[in-house]
C-alpha cells in the first residue's frame, strides 16, 4: 500500500471518531510521513509537513497498514517494539483507542 492509500485509510478512521485534539506524525519506515491534525473537524491528514507534532509514532509501512486495518493491536505493537512513540504517551494512547475501535 502506498502513502496516499494509507492517508485515505487514516482519514476514514479519523472521520468515524470525535476530534483527537492533537497533532500526530506517523513516520513510516521506507515510505514517508503522514501528518494527522486532529484539532480540525474533519481531521486533516496530509503527506506533507505540518506544525510541530504532539506525538510521533514510528513504525513500518506494513505495520501501519495492519494497524489501520485493525489486525494489529496498537498496545501490542508498542510492547513488541513494532511501534515506537516519541512525545506525549497520553496522545499515543488516545490514538490507540481511536484506531482500536
Amino acid at each position: 500500500m502506498d502513502l496516499d492509500a494509507l492517508a485515505a485509510r487514516l482519514r476514514e478512521s479519523a472521520a468515524l471518531n470525535p476530534p483527537l485534539g492533537y497533532k500526530v506524525l506517523f513516520e513510516l519506515e521506507g515510505l514517508g510521513e503522514l501528518w494527522w491534525d486532529g484539532r480540525e473537524s474533519p481531521a486533516l491528514v496530509e503527506t506533507t509537513a505540518g506544525e510541530e507534532p504532539d506525538c510521533v509514532l514510528k513504525l513500518s509501512a506494513e505495520n501501519a497498514e495492519k494497524l489501520l486495518a485493525g489486525t494489529l493491536d496498537p498496545t501490542m505493537a508498542f510492547m513488541m517494539g513494532k511501534l515506537k512513540v516519541e512525545g506525549s504517551k497520553g496522545v499515543a494512547m488516545k490514538v490507540a483507542s481511536l484506531l482500536g475501535d
